[in-house]
């Protein structure tokens, strides 16, 4: 059994509310939690308008499997035209 989870702190550009804020993080956590079925979760930065940290956490039963869901999703979030990604972390377990 492999779990990983992967943390992505995000500069939203132009934002100047916690309401335009939440409104791409709640996209991009949405998108993330029903295009590949994973745990989705803002885990810090909430108070600062632009920029936020999400992060995802999944289990699967092989190496493999993980390896290719972990890409899928840092494209899906290096790809999503609404936030740029100034740091990322990986844990494996």
């Amino acid at each position: 059994m492999t779990v990983i989870v992967l943390t992505w702190e995000l500069h939203i550009p132009g934002c100047r509310s916690l309401k335009e804020k939440r409104t791409v993080v709640r996209s991009i956590r949405d998108r993330l939690r029903n295009r590949f079925n994973v745990s989705v979760s803002e885990t810090g930065l909430q108070d600062v308008h632009d920029r936020c940290e999400l992060t995802a956490a999944f289990v699967t039963s092989d190496g493999r499997t993980a390896e290719s869901l972990a890409g899928k999703l840092e494209r899906f979030v290096d790809e999503n035209g609404r936030a740029l990604v100034i740091r990322r972390t990986r844990e494996e377990r």
